[in-house]
């Protein structure tokens, strides 16, 4: 029988030894860089830069417009540099703050998107959707029973706005936009092309008959949009230039000047896709079909990472049934 050995394992001496099985693994420390100013400070330039002006991002930021000059203050003695021109109580961003502006709102934006990423499951249920009022009004909101027929779990959450939007600080996952698709840093996909059509409330005609050409339109009232240009392009699109469609009433928004129309008041001409459920239900008729056809069209806008997330690749599938007419319900 071997006797029980002696020999004991001196565990600091091995943790010497290149190879021993005890060695403990070095850290990594990671040092922060010193010269980071305070975050508090960052976000009130983020915010002031980006309205240029402190006491909007006090309001944004729940904070005095006082603290806001002094969070700008401090940042600018600790870079020693002017951020913000101020004269005459306004203050505008410099070429220096401009640029360093740009670096701080992406800093701003990889943090919020990497905080979102590790955060998609527990908020899987809820997706943010941007668009225009009269989009919202006239296309998306009288459709999105069927969404939520298809996806019980996901709650859509519509935000109106006219102006674009950062996607990361205004959390919002995904945009539809009328425009001509170049969204610089961002991922666009068509939804459809748009044209504009004359439509007009079925009692008018009733009253003043159907016009006989493109010309005889002038002679009904118009209705027109807040710039009051649609019109005289209209016209000058289909060879009558000196066509007088000055007089009418205006409105600021599509949905008031579709109302208009609907309430006999005069003939509208509007996007194609306004208009299709009036014209289905015999609200609104077109007097003639000619159409103009437009460069612009509308896109679903969403930062690239979005491609990777299910509630949008849901909601974007949904929208292309949609517009193909698959909707169903």
């Amino acid at each position: 029988m071997q006797p029980k050995s002696s020999t004991t394992i001196n565990r600091n001496a091995c943790d010497t030894q290149p190879n021993s099985p005890y060695q403990k693994p070095r850290k990594t420390i990671l040092k922060m860089p010193k010269n980071l100013p305070p975050l508090t400070a960052l976000r009130a330039f983020a915010m002031a830069g980006r309205y240029e002006s402190f006491k909007v991002a006090a309001e944004n930021l729940n904070v005095s417009p006082g603290a806001i000059s002094q969070h700008i203050k401090n940042l600018e003695a600790r870079l020693g540099i002017a951020l913000f021109d101020r004269s005459n109580r306004v203050i505008r961003l410099t070429a220096k703050g401009a640029e360093y502006l740009r670096g701080v709102q992406a800093a701003f934006d990889l943090i919020n998107g990497a905080t979102k990423a590790v955060t998609e499951d527990v908020r899987s249920g809820k997706i943010v959707i941007s668009t225009m009022p009269s989009f919202a009004s006239q296309w998306l909101v009288p459709r999105l029973g069927r969404f939520h027929q298809r996806h019980p779990q996901i709650d859509i959450h519509v935000d109106t706005a006219t102006h674009l939007v950062r996607f990361e600080s205004d959390h919002v996952d995904l945009a539809i936009r009328h425009g001509l698709g170049h969204y610089q840093g961002l991922y666009s996909e068509r939804l459809f092309t748009v044209e504009m059509v004359v439509v007009c409330s079925p009692s008018l005609i009733g009253k003043a008959g159907k016009p006989g050409d493109v010309a005889d339109l002038a002679k009904f009232p118009l209705l027109h949009e807040a710039e009051r240009l649609d019109w005289s392009l209209w016209f000058r699109a289909h060879g009558f230039d000196d066509v007088d469609c000055s007089r009418g009433p205006s409105f600021g928004d599509d949905t008031s000047l579709v109302h208009a129309a609907i309430s006999g008041q005069g003939m509208a001409l509007v996007r194609d896709f306004l208009v299709i459920d009036h014209m289905a239900q015999g609200r609104l008729v077109s007097p003639m079909e000619v159409r103009w056809p437009s460069k612009f069209a509308y896109y679903c806008v969403f930062p690239e990472q979005g491609l990777r997330s299910p509630k949008i690749r849901a909601f974007r599938a949904w929208l292309h049934d949609e517009i193909r007419g698959n909707g169903g319900g």
